[in-house]
């Protein structure tokens, strides 16, 4: 009878559908931000913040007024001080989340139509550039623009508005040329601007071989949905950047068929994902 008795003095809350979309909206959202939290420069800070908690308790356990004072007057102070110390990052999460497909199917402000991109012929020209160049050992860094428009960066850059073609792209990164030094990207069938600076990636993942040529090109995948190619001045490899990913040494005919199989359609980091498994699968060396 006790534990008949304990039973039925439980309190067991009602559950409705609403109650059950909460917890996974939430559940989504936890788990998003600390994937996000993993993968940045706030991990190690999260820890940090974990051990002044656990002071803060034993502080509070042993009435250790002093500190428990300290701790609330920089409590908001400190709130402040991580939306500026981690304000890049926190960019990156929020343009990472209106890159997202369930956003822009609704939300289409700043992106271009399907006649807009790139032709087969480009294709061929990029391709044949960039292992023209790999051969001399010309570095290079081509940044292809899908969705998101490029302006921001653009307009670091100078203008040339110029049909792609393999002449072009290999005499733009010649060596002690005006334009060669910077990255080159690409609109539709058109090259509108060279010498432009990217972004840098802080990614600790990225092979420390890699210089800062490679750093760029991740760092523009990483905020952007471009198609970004670099040919290493050092050992003439051909790598390409999508989504914060990086394959390193690809064969000709997998850029090209990656090149190709993304003209017509957007490119998601899933589907690159994929593709760069098979090129695993088929003992490529990535």
């Amino acid at each position: 009878m006790s534990l008949e008795n304990y039973l039925s003095s439980l309190y067991i809350p009602r559950i409705s559908w609403s109650d059950i979309i909460e917890i996974i909206i939430i559940a989504v959202v936890i788990y998003n931000v600390m994937v996000w939290i993993k993968n940045t420069k706030a991990w190690a800070l999260l820890k940090g913040i974990v051990i002044v908690v656990v002071f803060a308790l034993i502080a509070y356990v042993l009435n250790l007024r002093t500190i428990l004072w300290i701790a609330s007057k920089t409590i908001s102070v400190g709130i402040i001080a991580l939306v500026i110390i981690f304000q890049p990052e926190l960019r990156r999460a929020l343009e990472q989340l209106g890159r997202k497909r369930l956003v822009t199917s609704f939300i289409n402000f700043g992106e271009r139509g399907k006649k807009e991109r790139f032709s087969s012929d480009t294709v061929n020209a990029i391709v044949r550039a960039c292992y023209e160049m790999g051969a001399v050992y010309t570095g290079a860094l081509i940044v292809i623009e899908q969705d998101m428009l490029l302006e921001e960066y653009e307009r670091t850059g100078i203008e040339v508005d110029g049909l792609v073609t393999s002449q072009l792209l290999i005499n733009i990164f010649e060596h002690n040329t005006p334009l060669h030094d910077g990255a080159v990207i690409i609109r539709g069938d058109r090259v509108v601007a060279a010498t432009c600076y990217l972004p840098l990636s802080d990614s600790t993942k990225i092979n420390k071989a890699l210089g800062t040529r490679h750093r760029a090109g991740l760092g523009i995948s990483e905020v952007t949905d471009s198609i970004t190619l670099i040919v290493s001045e050092e050992t003439g490899k051909v790598s390409i950047a999508v989504g914060g990913e990086l394959i390193h040494d690809i064969d000709e005919e997998s850029l090209r068929s990656k090149l190709e199989y993304t003209r017509n359609r957007n490119l998601d980091v899933k589907s690159f994902r994929l593709w760069r498994g098979r090129l695993n699968n088929e003992g490529k060396d990535i």
